[in-house]
Order: C-alpha cells, then structure tokens, then sequence
C-alpha cells in the first residue's frame, strides 16, 4: 500500500501529521496512546478498523462499493472516526472539521446488524457513506444504534450469552462496580455509550499495552500512567475470575481521558462479558487449580495492598440478581459457580 499523508486531530486540535512515514507531533498532550508507543499512523488507523472476517463486514463493505477493502482504506473512508473518542484523520491541506465527520445518524446499523438482503439492498442504493460501523470494533455482528440522542451498541447473542452479560451487570451494579449500562434486546444484547459521545475519550488497552494482557504488567502500567484505574482494575478481573470471562484483552477495557486536556481519568466501565459464565456451557465445578483463580490470586500476593478492593460477596447478593433477571437458567448451578470460585478466590 503506498504512502498516504495526512494530519491527526482530537476534536478541532491538531495533534501530528503523518508524512511520507513520519509522524510529527504537534501536540502531546491529546495525541492518542497509540501514537505515543508506536509512531506509527497506518499502524493506528488498522487497530480502529471493523473486523474484516464478520460475514456484515463484507456485507457493508461491499454495498459502500469500496474499491479498496484493506484495514486503513476502510477506516480512512470516514476519517478515521468512531463513536467513542473524538479522534479522527484528514488529507494533509484539507479543510474539514469534526463537525464534517463526526457521525449523526445510523443508516446502516440493520445491515451490521443482521446482514439481511433487504438491509443490503437498501444501503447498496442508498447515496450516504459515513456510517460508524467501518470503525466498530470486534468478533461479534454488532451495530451502533441512536436512540433518542444517545448512541447504544447492540450486538447479536443467545439466550445463554445474554444471561451471562445481563447476570455480570446486575452483579457488578449489586456490589458498587463501575459497570457499563447493559439491556436485554431482542435477539440481541444493548449497551449504552459510555462515553456519551465522546464527552471522553476511550484510550483501549492495547494503546498502551499492545496485546500484553498481564494481570501484573497491566498494574504496573497503571501504576505508571494512571493509578486512579486501579481499584477498578482490580475489581473488573476480580469478576473476571468469580464469572469466568476468559475473554478479557487488550481490546475490551481501558482508560477514559479528558477531551480538552488529554488528562487520564480512570478505567472505563466494565463491559463485554459475553463469552463469560455460562455463554459457551456450564463451567465445571471450580478448583484451585483453575488458571483465572490461580492468575488473580498470584496478583494478590504480589500485591496484597489492594486486596482492600474486594467486595465481600454473600450467595443471597447472587440468588437476588438470578431473580431479578428472571431467566430460565438453572439457578443452583450458577449459585455453586459463582459461589464456589469466590471462595477460592484470596480476599
């Protein structure tokens, strides 16, 4: 792919421009953490492009009519854009604004969605472009809906991957977790925007920690960056462990940052639990050995100081979300889960 030159900007400010492979910095204090680590642009735009193996990908890509279909040529057909930060590219010389390319409606969401021929056809003859499912990150088929002002993220699940996000947010709600805001849709798991818009910056882990998803090195990043995230670190892989996500990486969790001053100011809410708890079969009953429990609690002897972080969790707390979810589970079997790796979790 050849060179393609153009500038960085976070909302109206121009942090760097990319030239013929180099990247200067205009200003550091609202570059992305990406950037910071890896001066790299192209590198950057193809961590913010949808991923290319979803069936909907193609789908959408095609009824775009891209003539180009590689990672940062799609993010590039909407300037880089997202839903979540305010972070976004132009041509070097050109005289766009955010307001140019930020996102206002979500046309194609049925087809990211669903994938069906009608929603196909209907976006293939339609003469809009932008959409910000070109920079809607992950594995599932997902969606970016408005509703009434507010942007929702609304991603395909069964009934057992929907228990599992639905239990894992009323249980986080239940013990005063920082947690992202989740509904029960049809056929489908809704999440609000938690950055409103981008009021705040979403900095992923991976800006920061490329794909090292160390319960330790993470900390020590954190210790380093921003040790206000920490306690809420510490609780999101605290749950991780008691509701067996095995699925937490660099890419779904991560710091908030202040818009206007690049200031970091803590660890995004909890969210995509989808493959955790029941969503891929019943865990067997838990042992010491179980690598989640053995993983967190090497990290509490290496770093007993912030065992003062861990909720005090009783079966009655477990059994009050069950019934509040009202969902046809058995209910005994993620008692004894849930209950079972708590106890062997070291508090």
């Amino acid at each position: 792919m050849e060179n393609r030159n153009y500038e960085v900007f976070s909302g109206d400010t121009l942090v760097a421009v990319w030239q013929d492979g180099v990247l200067t910095v205009k200003d550091e204090a609202l570059l992305p953490l990406y950037l910071k680590r890896v001066a790299n642009a192209d590198a950057w735009l193809e961590t913010r492009a949808i991923d290319s193996h979803r069936a909907n990908s193609r789908l959408l890509k095609k009824a775009l009519r891209l003539a180009e279909k590689d990672d940062v040529s799609t993010v590039i057909h909407v300037n880089g854009a997202t839903i979540t930060d305010n972070y976004w590219v132009r041509p070097v010389g050109s005289d766009l604004t955010y307001d140019d390319v930020k996102f206002t409606d979500d046309y194609f969401s049925n087809l990211a969605l669903k994938g069906s021929y009608n929603s196909f056809n209907r976006a293939a003859n339609s003469r809009r472009s932008k959409t910000p499912e070109l920079t809607n990150l992950g594995s599932f088929e997902k969606c970016w809906k408005l509703k009434d002002g507010k942007w929702w993220m609304y991603k395909k699940a069964s009934h057992a991957e929907m228990f599992s996000e639905l239990f894992i947010y009323e249980l986080g709600k239940a013990l005063g977790f920082n947690m992202a805001i989740y509904e029960r849709g049809d056929g489908c798991i809704k999440s609000l925007d938690f950055t409103d818009g981008a009021s705040v910056n979403f900095e992923p882990a991976s800006a920061f920690m490329g794909d090292n998803e160390d319960y330790a090195g993470v900390v020590k990043a954190l210790e380093r960056i921003c040790p206000e995230a920490i306690p809420d670190y510490i609780r999101l892989i605290f749950m991780d462990t008691l509701c067996a996500n095995p699925n937490r990486h660099t890419n779904n969790f991560g710091l908030l940052r202040d818009v206007k001053t690049g200031k970091l100011l803590g660890l995004a809410p909890n969210y995509d639990n989808n493959m955790a708890l029941i969503s891929r079969g019943y865990p067997s009953t838990p042992k010491s050995g179980d690598l989640l429990i053995s993983l967190f609690n090497e990290l509490m002897d290496e770093h007993p100081e912030y065992r003062k972080y861990l909720p005090i969790l009783s079966e009655d707390t477990v059994r009050k979300v069950l019934a509040k979810l009202n969902m046809r589970v058995k209910t005994q079997v993620v008692v004894d889960i849930v209950m079972g790796r708590y106890k062997l979790i070291k508090k």
